[in-house]
């Protein structure tokens, strides 16, 4: 049976659902203007997590540090993160594409895949399908997405990422050599820019130089492994099968890939703190604690890694988390490897009503329950973004550095 795949991603997402909230209360888009979530203008501290395309419009790119961001635009118009509300935001987006499709992997927070494969005779035109998908996307919810259809994962990955935004594009692989082989050997999933530089010193401009490049040669300069990675999907080819995960998981994730690579281990830490207050927020929200959590790292070759520790106490507590978090990841990585992805996965739930008193109360978990809940009530009045713990979100000023050290039981 031929497969047939579609990638769906959220155009812009974190300012896309910034911008939908904000023109729901009759406010500006500034999916209009140069604008970008992250970080501090006033410090001038925190990376770019999504820009607005006026912004990449002055070469401002997911990743830069916000003060490299203000000096290519100075007028740069930039919004602290929300994740509760990124959250909501995918829930809503995955719920309908879960309602077209029997197979769905949510991949990032903000892309899946849909494993469409024997659905003919129900969807008989597949791009027809798609427009029809990504306009109720953008009439329900508010923002837009676009679709890449192919035969497998990778060609419709790449084909989403063909012109932006609400578009719905194809890479079949009759369709490699017009439209998949002429573009640039950096622009090919999985490929860094220090691979990119490596190649192009090595006279591999394209993606089709790279398809036609002698395998021997490619894995000299490579590596076997990455170099018969790359090959393979330079030529269009990849096996790997869309997952089925479960509609209502019995457990709360969070995931986040980025546009440039991890590649060292304070920054990943940071990141990490950002996902934990984010998780451990929802939870407590629901009144629920988890007796399990698992880190999970995906390198820029598409491997996946990940482990997990049951823990002796059921918690919600951010600090407990991320230390937990931080540990896991370390015990993970080998230092070496550059990450796309990370994510953080809690299950073995339990709800508060459920669990017994404790008769000697933690003296230091009670101490950090209450200022989970001071943060809690204070966003909950205020809006998220009037707290910001310490981490690449808002930057490494002092406040950020004693939150991290205390966590990790340092002095400071």
């Amino acid at each position: 049976m031929q497969r047939l795949i579609f990638h769906i991603d959220v155009n812009s997402a974190y300012l896309s659902w910034e911008a939908m909230r904000r023109v729901k209360n009759g406010e500006s888009d500034i999916r209009l203007i140069p604008a970008a979530i992250g970080g501090d203008k006033d410090k001038r501290t925190g990376i770019i997590l999504a820009k607005s395309i006026p912004a990449k419009k002055y070469g401002i790119k997911t990743g830069e540090p916000v003060s490299m961001a203000l000096r290519k635009c100075p007028d740069l118009y930039l919004v602290r993160p929300d994740f509760s509300l990124y959250v909501r935001c995918s829930h809503a987006f995955m719920d309908i594409c879960r309602s077209y499709a029997p197979i769905v992997e949510q991949y990032s927070i903000d892309e899946c895949f849909m494993d469409m494969s024997g659905t003919a005779l129900l969807y008989p035109a597949p791009i027809e399908l798609a427009h029809e998908l990504k306009n109720k996307i953008r009439n329900e919810l508010g923002f837009t997405v676009n679709i890449g259809i192919s035969s497998n994962k990778l060609l419709a990955k790449m084909a989403s990422d063909f012109e932006k935004p609400d578009k719905v594009h194809t890479l079949f692989p009759n369709e490699l050599e017009s439209k998949f082989w002429p573009l640039p050997v950096g622009e090919l999933f999985s490929v860094g820019a220090s691979t990119a530089s490596k190649l192009n010193k090595a006279y591999i401009k394209t993606i089709g130089d790279l398809a036609k490049s002698d395998p021997e040669r490619i894995c000299g300069l490579l590596g076997q492994k990455i170099g018969m990675h790359l090959i393979r999907y330079a030529n269009g080819i990849d096996t790997t099968p869309v997952l089925a995960q479960p509609e209502d998981a019995k457990g709360y994730n969070i995931s986040t890939t980025l546009e440039e690579d991890v590649t060292d281990a304070e920054r990943a830490h940071n990141i990490l703190l950002a996902l934990s207050d984010s998780v451990a927020a929802r939870m407590r929200a629901d009144s629920a604690k988890a007796y399990c959590l698992g880190v999970t790292i995906r390198s820029n070759d598409f491997k996946n890694k990940s482990h997990q520790r049951k823990l002796n106490e059921p918690t919600n507590i951010t600090s407990e988390i991320y230390t937990a978090c931080i540990d896991l990841f370390d015990s993970l990585w080998d230092k070496r490897t550059p990450l796309r992805l990370l994510g953080i996965s809690l299950t073995n739930i339990v709800k508060d009503d459920s669990l017994q008193l404790e008769l000697f109360p933690d003296e230091k978990k009670e101490k950090s329950r209450k200022v989970d809940q001071a943060i809690d009530n204070i966003r909950l009045k205020f809006g998220t973004d009037k707290v910001m713990r310490g981490s690449s979100i808002v930057g490494e000023h002092e406040v950020g550095r004693k939150y991290k050290a205390q966590l990790n039981n340092r002095k400071v």
